[in-house]
């Protein structure tokens, strides 16, 4: 059996009882990084071999996960937050369904939530975009498609940003949109946490002076123009 549990975000206490008694329980732990599951094993002083999935070796590894699973039972769990949300582990918990082996799993932390309670914008739509293509040209065309979907629904949009990418993607989101205000979350459960809305162009004249670092959730709230 595959259990998907969610791990804490920042601070180590946001856990359920039920993710350490499955960890407890289980035979292995399936991870991004050996490193950051290792950390919050000991701290809850759980050993358990730990195997290593990530979006460099999901096709290699599927096939010996799955003959695992069908003799034990192990824990799937990302770096931070609930596992497959911009993470690998889609492709194991598909083959696990075609292969009839039981998954389940469980609810936990996972950041884009109090990103969204903490913001300020409507949460009762949102959509949810994960990170932006790679390519500058696919990032543009998806920005401008969601003015049209803004003026079928409006809805909060929110999306992951990495420290390398924030400034180039606020820049393009000004090119798209205008100086709309903008929500970035950092840091969340942790001491430094910031959840901040800003114009854009206030944004980026602060990450000119301090580059940004660590992960970012980016929210906001289309204002259409009307005639």
């Amino acid at each position: 059996m595959l259990y998907i549990v969610p791990t804490p975000i920042g601070n180590l206490k946001d856990i359920t009882l039920r993710a350490i008694d499955v960890l407890h329980s289980c035979d292995g732990v399936i991870c991004e990084d050996t490193r950051r599951t290792g950390q919050l094993l000991k701290h809850y002083q759980i050993t358990k071999p730990l195997l290593v999935l990530n979006d460099f070796n999901e096709n290699r590894e599927i096939p010996g996960l799955i003959e695992k699973l069908k003799i034990s039972n192990l824990v799937l769990v990302s770096d931070a937050g609930t596992p497959l949300v911009s993470d690998p582990g889609y492709k194991l918990v598909r083959e696990c369904l075609v292969q009839h082996i039981e998954v389940d799993s469980l609810p936990g932390p996972t950041s884009f939530v109090p990103a969204l309670t903490l913001s300020g914008l409507p949460p009762d739509k949102f959509f949810f975009l994960g990170y932006l293509p790679e390519k500058p040209g696919k990032r543009t065309e998806i920005l401008k498609k969601l003015s049209q979907i803004h003026s079928l629904q409006p809805t909060t949009y929110v999306l992951f940003v990495a420290p390398h990418k924030l400034i180039k993607t606020l820049t393009e989101m000004q090119k798209t949109f205008g100086d709309i205000p903008i929500v970035l979350a950092h840091e969340l459960t942790k001491i430094y946490q910031s959840v901040e809305q800003k114009n854009i162009s206030v944004w980026l004249k602060q990450f000119a002076k301090q580059p940004p670092k660590g992960e970012y959730i980016m929210l906001f709230h289309l204002i259409l123009k009307t005639i």
